[in-house]
């Protein structure tokens, strides 16, 4: 495909209707198994001469285009889709990490990525080492040392809002011939596209923003097919493999199998095949119908949190209010240096009122629904430290400055006056005041 914009890419890439019975839609493969014809075709198959359907584990053609459309529009050589984004997340740092090491990593992260760094991860020998001043490219760097694996970072931090220089990052961890991972979940690739930042593998649930309906659970890795691995501190991505053999039957490393996508080569050849998180083509089908309308979506869902962020910021109620989209927030300046369409539908404010009200301004709302999810085209609300990241112990919150009155709103596509109103409601009954007229 000519190297369209990013609108028409997001409806058309990866996909030509002659090639699926002239369906304008693309079709849902919902097929365990496909044909493989012949004995020599099999063989070129198996040993990646030729690119085809086998087994729905390991490809599926809904997923593929899913694939395929969602590396183009990052600029990716290759991409995976899988069942979730914390299958996602786990695959490359099981991945990377294989035979022990240790990631540095932000120390505010979505609730399970940072609980599964801390405590689950160690259990395969992959220990991580959490950066203190995450905002800091040089503290990242402060932590490198021969057994790290990877840089892991999220562009716009959940539940916080923060924003990070991501160039500066990259080019401290590239000095050490180590590879930097950036959740895209929030931004989304029409937002933020990390590979032009510096980074070299993405990380995405595409429940979230890509999806936008709540309808779905999905994970993708894209990479970015430049970054070299070295054999001194991954030398299982050069390891021979019967596996991975060539036509001629000659083992080879995922290295040598595609040099420009040795990471969504592993996934797919040993990590897909043996655990087998795959995303189903159903979920693939809707999550492609809703990265169609990913832009319109975006662009009203941004427009009414710029809104609201400044209401909530305004309101005597509020004690603090964390969007880059504020001219007040310390991230404003990166925000629009690296997000031209907008710093994202997340916020988090400081409610200013015991647990008590808490509850009671979450149970008034109306139009908010209490759900935990984000990027949704509904209107979301959520107490990370009760629900997101209620597994994190107190001294984690803490260093990532989550406190207990932190709440986090994911900005739908209601209109912005009746949200602005659900919440001065809730805020009224949470306080027993008066309403206003």
């Amino acid at each position: 495909m000519p190297d369209y914009a990013f609108e028409t890419l997001r409806i058309h890439a990866a996909y030509d209707p002659k090639d699926h019975g002239n369906a304008v839609s693309p079709p849902i493969y919902q097929s365990a198994a496909f044909d493989l014809e012949n004995t020599a075709r099999a063989k070129r198959l198996w040993t990646g001469a030729e690119v085809g359907g086998i087994y729905t584990r390991v490809g599926n053609p809904t997923v593929s285009i899913l694939e395929e459309r969602i590396a183009k529009l990052d600029g990716g050589s290759a991409a995976i889709g899988l069942a979730s984004g914390m299958s996602a997340i786990s695959y490359v740092i099981l991945l990377l990490g294989e035979g022990g090491g240790n990631i540095v990593a932000a120390s505010s992260l979505y609730g399970a990525a940072q609980e599964s760094l801390l405590h689950f991860f160690p259990k395969f020998g992959i220990t991580t080492q959490f950066v203190t001043d995450r905002h800091d490219p040089q503290a990242y760097e402060a932590l490198i040392d021969d057994d790290t694996r990877a840089i892991y970072l999220e562009s716009i931090s959940n539940p916080n809002a923060e924003i990070y220089d991501i160039e500066a990052i990259a080019e401290a961890a590239h000095r050490h011939g180590v590879p930097v991972i950036v959740d895209n979940t929030v931004a989304t690739p029409y937002l933020y596209q990390p590979f032009k930042h510096g980074a070299d593998i993405i990380v995405y649930s595409a429940t979230k923003g890509i999806c936008g309906h709540g309808n779905a659970i999905a994970g993708l890795v894209v990479e970015n097919g430049t970054f070299e691995y070295s054999r001194e501190r991954f030398p299982h991505l050069h390891e021979l493999s019967w596996k991975l053999r060539d036509i001629d039957d000659n083992p080879r490393s995922p290295i040598d199998a595609d040099p420009h996508a040795p990471i969504i080569t592993a996934l797919r050849c040993f990590h897909l095949e043996f655990i087998g998180a795959k995303l189903s083509p159903f979920d693939a089908y809707q999550v492609l119908d809703g990265l169609s309308t990913l832009i319109e979506r975006l662009d009203k869902q941004i427009s009414s949190t710029a809104r609201i962020a400044q209401h909530l910021s305004n309101h005597p109620h509020v004690a603090w209010v964390r969007y880059a989209g504020l001219a007040q927030s310390p991230f404003h300046s990166l925000a629009e240096r690296d997000f031209s369409h907008g710093a994202g539908a997340l916020l988090s404010f400081g409610f200013k009122g015991s647990d008590e009200q808490i509850d009671a301004f979450i149970q008034a709302l109306d139009v908010f629904s209490y759900h935990v999810n984000i990027g949704d085209f509904r209107s979301l609300i959520a107490n990370p430290t009760h629900t997101t990241h209620t597994e994190l112990e107190q001294e984690v919150l803490e260093s990532a400055d989550i406190p207990s009155n932190i709440l986090r709103l994911s900005i739908g596509l209601e209109h912005v006056d009746d949200l602005i109103a659900d919440l001065d409601h809730a805020f009224q009954l949470a306080f027993n005041e008066p309403a206003k007229e």
